[in-house]
């Protein structure tokens, strides 16, 4: 089952896991097992990681200005060290994130490539009782990875090949009754290489922060405040500015917002709603000088579930999600996730990420089961329109500036097939997606040819 609600980001998973069609199963499968033997030592030194190897196809491909087919293989190695002594903790973490068969007309972007990069490199520590009997104050500095929250505006992303990192200072605070609270200030590590050629050589480049990117905020939320629902605040600031080398859009958002949740529970209801609003300002091109606009942009999530008593503990779940987008006038209205993911509300991304948290109204009906320890699965249905006609649908940069292609942009099916082959060691996974393209994404100007859009991924993850 999908876990949806806030819990302290571990340090390091061993995240999903993955195969790829018979003629690549044995090339998969080789540096997989290479590694999947454990390693741990008695004096407090901790040693894990994973490494994924994906397989990527895709045929009618909706994003504008891309091959129509194309695959991709991606692998990607992940290596983490803790070293532990007494309340004191010292971690690092390696990413190691490659593509290959990659053109120039394949999507390929730093979401996909960041080859030796050390994501984490932190020293954490606890201390005990600051607010009394019970309480907790946990404090790490450093380059870390971050889920916050709902992981919608400041998450770690797993799914895609590349993961999202911070260098900064974090506080988390535990405190009786179910509080829990964490800030941050942060540097976000802007990925390198970024341009075409180096991405496709998959370049080593080490990740670059300055204060020309700062995100800064927090999250706070205590337990069981209506029934065994936990409610949630947060706020989070993003500023950046044109550097050297990187010109922007001078974004300075405040996003804050308010969620309510219970989890899902065996013969019972579980719910979700969470309500985000963007404020602030941003440049109305990437030109020096140019003029600002002011930001007003929202986005609202809401799904009620329940959960069957059977062996295959399935759940039944409806979903609604509406983010912003931008209008004629002098206002900005596209919803900016920022560092949030996608794939558990939405869609894959890899070469797919057609649909994201950005112009889109979508309701949708999901079933999720899970047989047996090694086993899980989903499927998910949703028809998508744009919230505002001009702007381009989501993140497909498919757009009718003159907003006369209609609304719907279409039927997305997807689905997710998961099996530990080797449990807690070795792990294959099937994601598929099949698009229904709607008027828009069909009669837009630069609307790709074909109607149907088929994508599927095969993973193959080992762990240690």
């Amino acid at each position: 089952m999908q876990r949806r609600g806030w819990r302290p980001a571990r340090l390091f998973s061993s995240a999903p896991i993955m195969m790829t069609p018979p003629r690549f199963a044995l090339f998969l499968s080789v540096p997989a097992l290479a590694i999947a033997a454990p390693a741990m030592a008695d004096d407090g030194l901790t040693l894990g990681g994973e490494v994924r190897a994906r397989y990527e196809t895709i045929d009618g491909q909706a994003r504008a200005g891309f091959d129509s087919r194309d695959t991709l293989f991606s692998l990607r190695t992940r290596i983490h060290a803790e070293y532990r002594t007494g309340a004191l903790r010292f971690g690092a973490e390696l990413f190691d994130s490659r593509t290959y068969g990659a053109d120039r007309g394949t999507p390929l972007s730093t979401g996909e490539v960041n080859a030796l990069e050390p994501v984490q490199a932190y020293v954490a520590g606890d201390i005990d009782g600051v607010l009394g009997a019970g309480s907790r104050l946990s404090l790490t500095a450093g380059r870390m990875m971050l889920n916050l929250g709902s992981r919608r505006i400041v998450a770690a992303d797993d799914y895609r090949n590349t993961t999202n990192g911070y260098t900064g200072l974090r506080a988390d605070l535990a405190a009786r009754g179910g509080i829990k609270a964490t800030f941050v200030y942060t540097l976000p590590q802007m990925r390198r290489p970024d341009d075409a050629e180096a991405l496709r050589d998959n370049r080593p480049r080490i990740d670059r922060e300055s204060f020309d990117a700062v995100l800064w905020g927090g999250v706070v939320s205590r337990d069981d405040m209506i029934g065994r629902a936990m409610i949630e605040l947060s706020f989070f600031h993003f500023g950046e500015r044109d550097s050297p080398r990187l010109a922007t859009r001078d974004r300075s958002l405040d996003t804050f917002g308010g969620r309510i949740i219970a989890e899902p529970a065996a013969g019972r209801v579980d719910y979700e709603v969470e309500i985000l609003g963007q404020r602030g300002s941003i440049s109305r091109s990437l030109a020096p000088g140019a003029g600002r606009q002011a930001v007003r942009a929202s986005f609202v999530h809401a799904d009620i579930g329940y959960s069957f008593r059977t062996a295959w503990k399935p759940r039944l779940s409806i979903e609604f999600d509406r983010a912003s987008g931008d209008r004629a006038g002098g206002r900005y209205g596209r919803f900016d996730t920022l560092f949030g993911m996608r794939r558990a509300d939405l869609a894959p991304s890899g070469i797919y990420g057609a649909v994201a948290r950005a112009n889109i109204v979508t309701p949708g009906i999901r079933i999720e089961a899970a047989p047996s320890g090694r086993l899980d699965g989903f499927m998910a249905y949703r028809p998508m329109w744009l919230a505002a006609d001009e702007d381009a649908f989501s993140t497909s940069g498919v757009r009718d500036p003159a907003g006369r292609s209609g609304d719907f942009a279409g039927h997305q099916i997807e689905g997710r097939l998961r099996y530990w082959l080797v449990p807690k060691r070795l792990r294959f996974e099937f994601d598929g997606v099949l698009l229904a393209k709607g008027r828009f994404l069909r009669d837009a100007p630069n609307a790709t040819r074909k109607r149907w859009t088929r994508y599927g991924s095969f993973n193959l993850t080992a762990s240690f």
